[in-house]
């Protein structure tokens, strides 16, 4: 709160927090700040208080007025519009670049807001992790002649062979038959992803992108240089007439996708779908990334376009930093025989090779179960955590877009979330604004939850009484 009685005046305490959120990327580039009269309201100052912090953000170029409209953050970077809004153009015209400040959420999830669980974050919280087989596993590969070896040289290229055969036989669960010569271990699900934009594409190629969709996906793209074309993603799959015109008009050559648990919607992909899809993909040429970094979460019959296809022109992408170590950064590929040398490549300029010592720790907790039974407990505790946030979303006047599955919650408000969470910062906590998770910024009135870190009732109450003061 701010306090009369501190060493700094109110004026220049509200301008170091709002600072603070800009360098912070809490606010990022675009984001307009609350008018001046509401700002003075929430933070219970004179209207003259606000005007002077605002005045001192400006003077700080941290932020523009913009006549009649307000106060908005400034754009740092040279080739950067201020902000992208509007609303999408018809299918035939939509290509877009992503967002200016789709990173302040990830920038959030660092970020030491308060010690409270956070709504908008996308892990699972370090208590539901904490295991005793990791340590276990790290101590068993490191005995004193193998940490001095793999200390002392790099790993192999494509990723420690035992790992990759445990991941070949892992796959085999799944009804995906892929040969530990067709994997290549990566710097996380996410660093996987860039190998095959890197690979495949070139600045300017257009890519399709499932919207709603990951906020880092679109910004990753566009800082490639790619043309994003957004297809909508509906309970069965993505919008598949929207794909068509796209595949017509402008020749995509990716498709980035998740199957399984999607990432706002908790949608899954159904089998009809899924065959039209590969139809589609065939008859235009086009390369799939199938994300299924929700694996762990979901049935091993969960439809996936890789088994359907048997890796012909999907690459299947997941890892184990949601379920397991998100620290030790270890993800995977499985690809077509005839891209691997390409994609390993592109891993080997950027990255060399990735560490050996956690790669052999994780083959060893797959080998012994002993991620099979924490993930086994973790789909429990996540079940019991949903219904408790559902029951508590519902009490408190909100609804669900979509039906509730998997990690997160696809809630609609009734208010403007990127206003509500400028609000609900104030209380510490972040929200997942739903305009993130477009491709082109626009209001929305929904938000994305963690069913883990949703399910008390302290955060619901403060969230209906700010919902409720902007109503």
């Amino acid at each position: 709160m701010l306090m009369k009685a501190a060493s700094q005046s109110l004026t220049e305490q509200l301008s170091a927090r709002f600072a603070e959120r800009i360098r912070s990327r809490l606010l990022g580039p675009g984001a307009r700040l609350p008018s001046v009269r509401l700002c003075a309201e929430q933070q219970g100052v004179s209207v003259s208080t606000v005007v002077s912090a605002y005045d001192q953000l400006q003077a700080q170029g941290l932020v523009v007025a913009r006549k009649n409209r307000g106060f908005f953050v400034r754009d740092s970077s040279p080739n950067m519009p201020l902000a992208r809004t509007g609303k999408a153009l018809p299918a035939t015209k939509n290509i877009v670049n992503g967002p200016a400040d789709a990173t302040a959420l990830i920038r959030g999830m660092f970020h030491h807001l308060s010690d409270k669980p956070q709504p908008g974050t996308g892990v699972f919280p370090p208590d539901w992790l904490d295991t005793s087989f990791m340590p276990a596993a790290v101590r068993k590969v490191t005995s004193a002649s193998a940490l001095r070896s793999l200390s002392l040289q790099y790993g192999e290229p494509m990723g420690d062979s035992g790992l990759r055969r445990t991941l070949s036989q892992k796959l085999g669960t799944l009804n995906l038959h892929a040969e530990p010569e067709q994997i290549i271990t990566t710097v996380g699900a996410t660093h996987a992803l860039d190998i095959i934009s890197r690979t495949l594409l070139r600045a300017g190629d257009c890519v399709m992108v499932e919207e709603p969709g990951w906020a880092v996906e679109f910004a990753r793209l566009d800082a490639m240089g790619m043309r994003i074309l957004p297809v909508p993603r509906r309970a069965d799959g993505p919008d598949l007439a929207v794909m068509a015109q796209y595949c017509a008009l402008h020749q995509p050559k990716l498709f980035v996708s998740v199957s399984v648990f999607h990432n706002p919607t908790g949608y899954s992909l159904t089998p009809g779908s899924a065959h039209r899809l590969l139809q589609l993909a065939n008859q235009y040429n086009f390369h799939i990334a199938e994300d299924d970094t929700y694996s762990h979460l979901a049935p091993e019959h969960a439809t996936r376009l890789c088994v359907l296809d048997g890796l012909q022109r999907t690459i299947y992408v997941s890892g184990f930093a949601k379920i397991l170590a998100p620290g030790w950064r270890i993800g995977y590929l499985a690809a077509p025989p005839d891209l691997v040398e390409r994609l390993l490549d592109t891993k080997l300029l950027a990255t060399l090779t990735t560490p050996a010592l956690l790669e052999k720790a994780l083959a060893w907790c797959i080998d012994q179960g002993q991620l099979r039974r924490h993930a086994e407990r973790i789909r429990g505790r996540l079940d019991a955590a949903r219904a408790r946030s559902v029951k508590l979303a519902l009490a408190h006047g909100c609804r669900f877009a979509a039906e509730p599955a998997g990690l997160f919650g696809w809630v609609d408000t009734g208010v403007d979330t990127d206003a509500l969470a400028q609000r609900m910062l104030d209380e510490g906590y972040l929200l997942a604004p739903g305009a993130l998770f477009h491709a082109v910024r626009t209001p929305s009135t929904l938000m994305r939850i963690n069913f883990a870190t949703t399910q008390e009732a302290a955060f619901w109450k403060v969230f209906a009484r700010l919902r409720d003061g902007m109503k």
